[in-house]
């Protein structure tokens, strides 16, 4: 597997950075992700431009609304690079079954990006982040030497967050476990679908789903080579529908303290511009399973490797201008 983003990561380009790698198992992954997959029609019909904080438009050829730009946000010390070219992400891990439906567009044009590389990775029903395990407080556990008590809306050190400080600490994976993380390719569409189970929660961060979406690289037969990366932040779920998963096994089982939607330090209370997901479920018996899709906006000219300019605990402002990070 090739280095973390954050260690290769060179001066600013705009199209011309060569950084990245997806490294699969082997030559057939590069097979699988040329034939796409079967995803879901009128997905984003849910969505509409009166979301708080949305700034969006309509194209006369897509009745699909355009989100201008969804907010940036900061990386996390948890990301692995693109280390599972898949879009069933769950493996063997229990929870209520989530869809995720995505659509990348140009924030200036509104056109779809196709064949652009897209990565989600999230914890597992009690909190947990694959590759960190040991690092986790999952299950309100707290690891060796972090602090106890209520969360003050600040992730403590050593817990799953969206960052700290600056944004850019990385912490080196602690074991070989993948699961609740891949990269799949949009179609023309610019759609790609994510098969995974919603995410639970973990002390100082409301429930969440991290992304990033890779550009101007190329797929081979190795996978996803060269590009740079475009966007970097994640999606929430409003706390209704987190706490109906609250009740459900084993969700139920965690005694960590929640953090809310609006204690969160990191999203930027901005509605789908700041990736707040569109939902739909049974009321009733939302362990049938979830449906989530957001369409998100991004400046492929732009790089936002979540290490910057993104939003940071505590900040709670709205992304950077495209301006701001591209030179």
């Amino acid at each position: 597997m090739t280095g973390n983003i954050e260690n290769e990561q060179g001066p600013k380009h705009k199209r011309d950075l060569t950084r990245r790698k997806v490294v699969v198992a082997s030559a057939g992954a590069a097979v699988a992700v040329g034939a796409g997959a079967t995803l879901a029609a009128g997905a984003f019909a849910g969505e509409n431009g009166k979301t708080k904080g949305a700034s969006a438009t309509s194209t006369s050829s897509d009745s699909e609304v355009c989100y201008r730009l969804t907010s940036e946000t900061t990386e996390g010390p948890y990301y692995i690079d693109a280390d599972k070219l898949r879009q069933d992400i769950t493996e063997d891990k229990e929870g209520i079954p989530l869809t995720l439906d995505l659509k990348v567009i140009d924030s200036e044009t509104c056109k779809p990006l196709r064949n652009v590389a897209v990565d989600i990775w999230h914890c597992d029903a009690l909190g947990i982040y694959s590759g960190y395990e040991s690092l986790s407080t999952g299950g309100g556990g707290l690891p060796s030497g972090a602090p106890s008590g209520s969360p003050t809306g600040e992730p403590p050190t050593g817990a799953p967050s969206g960052g700290t400080g600056g944004g850019s600490i990385h912490s080196e994976p602690t074991d070989d476990e993948r699961y609740l993380r891949g990269t799949w390719k949009t179609d023309k569409q610019g759609r790609v679908t994510f098969k995974t189970i919603f995410p639970g929660w973990y002390q100082g961060r409301c429930v969440h789903i991290h992304t990033k979406v890779h550009v101007d690289g190329e797929w081979t037969d190795a996978g996803y080579e060269g590009g740079h990366t475009c966007h970097t932040g994640q999606f929430f779920f409003d706390e209704e529908s987190v706490l109906a998963s609250a009740e459900v096994e084993p969700y139920s089982t965690s005694t960590t303290e929640r953090t809310t939607l609006t204690e969160d330090t990191i999203y930027d209370q901005s509605g789908t511009a700041g990736g707040l997901l569109t939902l739909k479920y049974d009321k009733k018996n939302i362990a049938k399973g979830v449906r989530a899709s957001i369409t998100v906006g991004v400046d492929p000219d732009a790089t936002h490797d979540g290490t910057d300019d993104a939003v940071q605990p505590g900040g709670g402002g709205a992304s950077a201008s495209p301006s701001s990070s591209a030179s």
